[in-house]
């Protein structure tokens, strides 16, 4: 079967619009609720904790419980609950008082049955990750994405393959980042390191089709201020999607096993890294090679008007 990427390709363009639509207008619904644009973890705004073996597995039942407890005595609503071990609770939440928490405490060891022993922590956690490292992060990102458009583009010695490379990039964190707003996952180490795993996944992709675009140009001769056809791309494309789909689905499946199997702390990580390597396989089959095509194509026609008006002057004198 022949995918039509270049005919469909407002399809797409639309399919990635509304998924990103979709994510700023979650943003601005939860700062509207006063829940902040993200769900963030201490780890980036610091707080509290509590750690508390509550003798029986971790369960969305126990889970809720414990969060109505906890929103009840603390009034907080930006609460995190995870599994700790097999019957361990770690709650985290904003700054709270000492004494609010051992109430909170008391609150579950009645609940639960617990004694004084199954309090296993109980403290406050400056943010692992402050502002400071926090620009820094997004200046190192900047920086990324301009040394991967300058490579790519002297690589292929065409600054369109770059452009388009760096745009599905893009197209990609702003996925990533909806779907931190729409599922509220909290915002933590793990998203850091999701990110950069989707960034270097999604660029390798894009090169392996735009070296099969490269490759079918020189085949059929075609110069640069040549524009190049519909079949050219979508023959690039249909050429390598074997090889992104079959990466893509190996590797997902190891991720899907791990969010399955793994902890909290792991799911955290392995959702949004699902959603990253299908957004990284789509922008790189449908949205970097249509994009390549529209930008080359309007350079095209632009210097072949230029041209026509030039002769055109010429004729004139």
């Amino acid at each position: 079967m022949q995918i039509k990427v270049i005919e469909n390709k407002k399809k797409y363009y639309a399919l990635s619009c509304i998924v990103i639509g979709l994510g700023l207008l979650f943003m601005v619904i939860n700062m509207v609720r006063g829940q902040g644009a993200f769900s963030k973890d201490i780890q980036f705004t610091g707080g509290s904790l509590i750690q508390v073996n509550v003798n029986q597995s971790f369960s969305n039942d126990l889970r809720d419980q414990i969060e109505s407890i906890t929103t009840e005595v603390t009034g907080h609503d930006n609460i995190n609950i995870t599994s700790s071990g097999e019957t361990g609770v770690i709650i985290t939440m904003p700054q709270t008082a000492t004494d609010i928490r051992a109430k909170l405490f008391d609150q579950i060891k009645e609940k639960y049955n617990l004694q004084d022993s199954d309090l296993l922590a109980d403290e406050d956690v400056s943010a692992s990750i402050s502002k400071d490292i926090q620009a820094g992060a997004i200046k190192a990102v900047v920086a990324g994405t301009i040394l991967i458009l300058i490579y790519i583009s002297f690589r292929f010695k065409d600054y369109r393959f770059g452009a388009s490379a760096v745009a599905a990039l893009v197209h990609d964190v702003l996925v990533m980042l909806a779907v931190y707003a729409i599922f509220r996952v909290p915002l933590n180490n793990s998203f850091i390191a999701a990110m950069l795993t989707i960034v270097g996944y999604s660029i390798n992709d894009t090169i392996v089709v735009f070296d099969r675009i490269r490759e079918n140009k020189v085949r059929r001769g075609l110069k640069e201020n040549e524009l190049a056809s519909i079949e050219l791309v979508d023959d690039s494309v249909n050429q390598t999607v074997g090889r992104s789909v079959s990466t893509s689905f190996t590797t997902i499946i190891m991720v899907i096993l791990l969010f399955i199997l793994g902890t909290d702390s792991v799911r955290e990580f392995a959702f949004p890294l699902i959603i990253g390597i299908l957004s990284g396989t789509y922008s790189s089959i449908f949205i970097a090679s249509p994009l390549w095509y529209d930008l080359t194509s309007h350079s095209v026609k632009k210097n072949q008007a230029q041209a026509k008006t030039g002769k055109k002057k010429v004729k004139k004198a």
